[in-house]
């Protein structure tokens, strides 16, 4: 079935790609671009890109719906950093850079799960196949731990534990500025940001989920870069970027977190001259944010597991430029 569309004169200049998405309820852009890259969307009779800016009067026309191919997690050979494996699950060290899995939009290869299925062949079925074993995520440029279910009934068991708040997570993060207490509780519901779709808000009443988040302040840094607060941060829930959010929501975002407010650059106070081998600024391509620390019982064994993953390699350099300034 094909739909035909007039572009209207006050639409000038917006993205095709946008524009159409406002004029089919219920489709996502995601499912625009794809019909887009189907060339199932023809512009005065030409397939378009997505990126085509409207100059007003054109005609679109939508042919059918997109067939996307079902996404399927498949085995790839990544090296993972395993801090704790059994039969009925394992624990692994996730390095910042890393997706835990794929999703619409994003790419199928590269991810966690990938890696995960190169290693044990099959894994719990309970999140489908394209997140098999995952039953927690950690945010793409965040590293540290994060616990794989191998088989259904671990599965359920620790979706269950993590639930109940019975399995502890605790996290380390840099935070720009000087936090004023040393230990505090931050309780503020987390919803969607209904302008910036790609960031969590607490300003939100309708929608937003209870989130609990209490931080320890381990040390305290005043440089030429300014000031740093080095904190320990434990969760009684997981929404999404719920630290990031929660921290940068008492005005203190997650270092080199740009999506919350953290600068991309940090500059030196003091002025440096041209031929200093010391360019002056920090930057860190990546959140400073590591889930560095899990305990939890074993769903079957019932024996106590305390696990730790130390700070990676680059937050520590980041850290000691940050501390010897």
């Amino acid at each position: 079935m094909t739909s035909t569309y007039s572009v209207p004169e006050d639409a000038a200049g917006q993205r095709l790609d946008a524009w159409l998405t406002a004029q089919l309820d219920g489709v996502s852009r995601e499912r625009v671009q794809l019909l887009l890259a189907q060339e199932k969307v023809l512009l005065e009779g030409k397939s378009p890109r997505a990126s085509y800016r409207l100059r007003g009067g054109e005609t679109v026309e939508v042919l059918g719906d997109p067939t996307p191919r079902p996404l399927k997690a498949f085995a790839e050979e990544i090296a993972l950093k395993v801090v704790y494996e059994d039969e009925d699950l394992s624990v692994i060290d996730k390095p910042a850079g890393m997706m835990v899995h794929a999703g619409a939009g994003a790419t199928e290869s590269g991810t966690l799960v990938n890696a995960l299925l190169h290693r044990y062949r099959t894994l719990s079925s309970t999140g489908g196949e394209l997140r098999p074993g995952i039953v927690h995520r950690l945010d793409k440029q965040t590293s540290g731990l994060i616990i794989v279910a191998r088989n259904d009934a671990a599965h359920a068991r620790l979706a269950e534990m993590f639930s109940r708040r019975q399995i502890k997570k605790t996290y380390v993060a840099l935070v720009h500025g000087a936090l004023k207490q040393d230990r505090g509780t931050i309780d503020a519901p987390i919803a969607r940001d209904l302008v910036r779709r790609t960031r969590m808000t607490t300003r939100r009443e309708d929608g937003a989920r209870h989130a609990v988040s209490h931080y320890t302040v381990l040390r305290r840094i005043r440089s030429r870069f300014g000031a740093f607060t080095l904190v320990s941060v434990r969760i009684e829930t997981g929404r999404t970027h719920q630290i990031r959010v929660h921290l940068a929501s008492i005005g203190h975002p997650v270092v080199g977190d740009k999506l919350y407010g953290a600068p991309a650059r940090i500059t030196d106070a003091f002025p440096r001259k041209k031929s200093d081998p010391d360019p002056g600024t920090l930057t860190l391509d990546r959140n400073f944010l590591h889930a560095a620390e899990l305990e939890f019982v074993h769903p079957r064994t019932g024996k106590l597991l305390q696990l730790e993953s130390p700070l990676p390699e680059e937050l520590e350099r980041f850290l000691h430029r940050v501390t010897a300034g």
